[in-house]
This record gives C-alpha cells, sequence and structure tokens, in this order.
C-alpha cells in the first residue's frame, strides 16, 4: 500500500459534539482515527484532506467501556481520537464535505 493510499485511510470521522464545537473557535478539530495512526500521519492527512495547514497534533486514547445488558456483559471498543489545531486564517466547513 503506498503513503498516499494509508493517509486516506489514517482520518475514519470528524466528531462533532458539543466541546469540539466549542473548541472550534479556536481553530482546533476533532477527529475519529485508527488506532495506529501517527501524528506525523494525522496532519499528512488533513493537509491532504482538506487542503489546510496544521500547527499541532495532540492524541488521545479513549478507553474501552463495560456495559451491561441485562445479565449479559460486553465491552466496546476503545478508540483513538486527535485534536488537530490549524494555522493562523485555516478553517475546515465539514459542511461542504456532504
Amino acid at each position: 500500500m503506498s503513503s498516499e493510499q494509508r493517509l486516506l485511510k489514517v482520518l475514519l470521522a470528524p466528531i462533532i459534539s458539543e466541546k469540539s464545537t466549542r473548541i472550534g473557535v479556536d481553530r482546533q478539530y476533532v477527529f475519529k482515527v485508527i488506532a495506529d495512526a501517527t501524528k506525523i500521519e494525522i496532519k499528512q492527512a488533513v493537509e491532504l484532506l482538506f487542503k489546510v495547514k496544521v500547527m499541532a497534533v495532540r492524541i488521545c486514547n479513549t478507553k474501552s467501556k463495560t456495559k451491561k445488558f441485562g445479565k449479559i456483559s460486553g465491552r466496546r471498543k476503545g478508540w483513538k481520537k486527535a485534536y488537530v489545531t490549524l494555522k493562523e486564517e485555516q478553517t475546515i466547513d465539514f459542511g461542504a464535505l456532504s
């Protein structure tokens, strides 16, 4: 697999929540990413897909949760998210993607 194909698979989805909307004012965006993604890959993927310049990337691993349904207990999968900060005057418009 070439590096460009890998970069196209790194970002899974943007996370749209109250917190991500609030920090979006400061040019920060939150993405769900694949589990083995690195900061450099995430930066390159965002720059490739959205044609913007990335200033910083922070990664957060979200742990799996135990859930019960009656007597049956199980676990939800853990996942990784990335907080991407863009350079001055850069924005991403998710409304234009649909």
